[in-house]
């Protein structure tokens, strides 16, 4: 099999309602989808959604490399992952979600010339995984008010973002706490928001409403801080932006620096490195959470989810991004039951029938 093809397509959708983090506002889906066509009629569909506040790319540049690779791939079997990869990164250094786009397209492929879902290509543990629904920055009250009608609806994990300020913080997740009662978890996220010493104090006054772990507490780069907070919080650490690839799981695991680790597609550049974070993950007995980043349209989620589900080390999953969008962009893919499960397609590949290419330009 060869890839005759590679196309690109942009879309921006309006979210349900504009999200908050720590290091800034996100109102848009920002996403390039990629389809990628072979001599055998099988068709790939992939996602590489850049996240400015997270890995610092945009859609522009996204659009730019895979169209670099893409001179590089024609030609090349889509199944052949490790010289896909090997051809990648000699190419381009980092760009995740521009590897994302061509990895995902690239397992779709590989699963619909197996004839097998992905879930299963990828291990095959479950073909569903339960994902939380996370709650932006706003107002104590508004974010009590969304955490209860999420509740309602029926998730069982809420992840509030936090990170701004001390006081704030507390209010925030003292207001989620009493709004839920205990029917529900509180994931906390700061994106970075806090240093180290101070992160240890706020973790202890925020666990007096029994908080289930805590995500990237300190900036990215701060490792020493990441392990001081890890050796000195009684809340599991979980580390999202200190971890990019598999370099960084190693590094993290070996010098316990972190109790847990959140994976992102669009962070590691798919499914080839998420599975390297995995087994490093795994074999050191930390657990994984798959993210997702807010501006996804819904095949990354669905790539996340594959891999979720079929792999008994990620224990958790964040891949609420697919409810944020009034429409997707794209027909088939998974499909939701009781509000928080995640139920992949046995259709072959990620089960992504089509682009709605009438909103992608």
């Amino acid at each position: 099999m060869k890839i005759t093809e590679i196309r690109t397509y942009k879309m921006q959708v309006p979210l349900v309602r504009p999200f908050r983090i720590a290091l800034g506002l996100i109102t848009h889906a920002v996403s390039c989808l990629v389809e990628i066509e072979t001599d055998e009629g099988i068709t790939g569909y992939g996602e590489g959604s850049p996240g400015p506040l997270i890995t610092g790319e945009n859609l522009e540049g996204t659009v730019a490399t895979i169209e670099r690779l893409k001179e590089k791939l024609i030609g090349m079997d889509p199944c052949d992952m490790e010289a896909i990869w090997t051809v990648m990164n000699r190419a381009v250094a980092y760009d995740g979600s521009a590897k994302a786009a061509i990895d995902l397209a690239c397992h779709d492929i590989l699963g619909k010339k197996a004839g097998l879902p992905l879930y299963k290509v990828l291990g095959g543990l479950s073909n569903e995984i339960e994902t939380d629904m996370t709650v932006g920055i706003d107002d104590p009250e508004v974010m009590a008010q969304r955490a209860r009608e999420h509740v309602e609806a029926g998730f069982n994990v809420i992840k509030t973002k936090v990170g701004v300020d001390f006081a704030t913080d507390l209010a925030r997740v003292r207001a989620i706490r009493e709004a839920v009662g205990d029917k529900a978890k509180i994931r906390l996220d700061a994106n970075q928001g806090w240093k180290a010493k101070e992160a240890v104090e706020l973790i202890s006054r925020l666990n007096e409403y029994d908080i289930e772990l805590v995500e990237q507490p300190v900036p990215r780069f701060d490792f020493e801080g990441l392990k001081y907070v890890t050796a000195n919080s009684s809340v599991p650490i979980m580390a999202d932006e200190s971890c990019w690839d598999s370099k960084d799981a190693l590094h993290l695991v070996s010098h316990r620096a972190v109790d847990l680790i959140n994976i992102k597609l669009m962070k590691c550049g798919g499914l080839y490195e998420a599975k390297k974070i995995t087994a490093i993950a795994e074999a050191a007995g930390v657990e994984v959470m798959l993210g997702c980043m807010a501006e996804e349209s819904g095949i990354g989620i669905t790539a996340a989810a594959s891999l979720g589900a079929a792999l008994k080390n990620i224990t958790r999953a964040d891949l609420d991004a697919t409810f944020s969008l009034k429409e997707l962009p794209f027909e088939g893919g998974l499909t939701v039951k009781d509000t928080r499960h995640l139920i992949l397609s046995d259709d072959p590949g990620l089960g992504i029938k089509g682009l709605k290419k009438e909103m992608l330009s």
